[in-house]
């Protein structure tokens, strides 16, 4: 069954006005009612790095997860902040993003490659003690705009590493919007029949133009994991044009139930939270007319 991972920390993080918590909090749990897979809600890194989500734990004290099937992931950056998130039961997943570019990772995390192996491992130490699950984003997993050097052999070497380190779920992220239909087909059909133990996922960002042809060279070539954001708000602040965003959730929903596949997701309240987007994101966020 695909899965669809909803990403209103990704839409959030970006935007310099500061969103207030409570509208954070009702729009989430708007999007709790939902039914998707998982909510990719907050982030427990450093305030300097990421002001918008400073308030993630009050954010997490106010969610209503009673009467939700959805499961919570946050997003981590080092030890200390997979420290904190480890101290909440409700949440699932922690997601840390590992970029086989190195001048991303140090641009994104402040650290090496090199090191950031060794953050991985001590994380993944603390999600096993405490009982969740490392979902590890292989940011720049199609290429990168910094001239460092990119293959397919390259994203082979690191997924076959992590898959031996006991990673279970890897998320290929298309950080600045170049992935291709035929790398996309390529690298999914090559990396998930060796290691059917890994869940492999598609993080895409896009142009209005680019979705679809996406979407469909993922899914057919065994992706079953999904991220997007409403309307594809947020996107990489890197990125080297302001329309490329998130995957819009709406235009994947609409695309899987043209290949007949049952979402299991309660569509009012899907439309509720399209429509109360526009109330928790400025006019002008990247990428809003792709909606249109």
């Amino acid at each position: 069954m695909v899965k669809i991972i909803e990403c209103p920390r990704d839409a959030m993080q970006g935007i310099h006005e500061f969103i207030p918590t409570n509208t954070k909090i009702d729009y989430i749990n708007q999007l709790l009612k939902v039914g998707f897979d998982t909510i990719d809600f907050g982030s427990f890194v450093s305030p300097k790095a990421i002001p918008q989500l400073r308030d993630t734990a009050k954010v997490l004290s106010k969610l209503e997860l009673d009467n939700t099937k959805s499961k919570l992931l946050a997003i981590v950056a080092n030890e200390r902040g997979a420290k904190d998130a480890c101290e909440f039961d409700e949440i699932q997943y922690l997601g840390y993003p590992f970029s086989i570019s190195e001048t991303f990772q140090q641009r994104n995390t402040n650290t090496s490659i090199t090191d950031s192996v060794e953050r991985l491992h001590g994380i993944q130490q603390l999600a096993q003690k405490h009982g969740k699950q490392l979902v590890v984003y292989i940011s720049m997993g199609f290429g990168n705009p910094y001239g460092d050097e990119w293959n397919v052999e390259i994203v082979q070497q690191w997924v076959n590493r992590l898959a031996a380190d006991g990673i279970k779920i890897l998320s290929l992220s298309d950080t600045i919007g170049v992935a291709t239909s035929e790398t996309i087909a390529y690298l999914f059909g090559n990396l998930i029949p060796p290691y059917p133990d890994v869940e492999f996922g598609a993080h895409f960002h896009t142009t209005p133009t680019t979705w679809q042809s996406k979407i469909k060279a993922a899914l057919d070539n065994g992706c079953q994991r999904f991220d997007g954001a409403i309307r594809g708000y947020g996107g990489c602040p890197m990125a080297t044009d302001d329309l490329t965003g998130n995957m819009p959730t709406e235009k994947m929903i609409g695309y899987f139930e043209q290949q007949g596949l049952d979402l299991g997701l309660d569509k009012t309240a899907f439309e509720k939270a399209v429509q109360q987007s526009s109330q928790v994101f400025p006019i002008g966020s990247p990428y809003t007319n792709l909606a249109d």
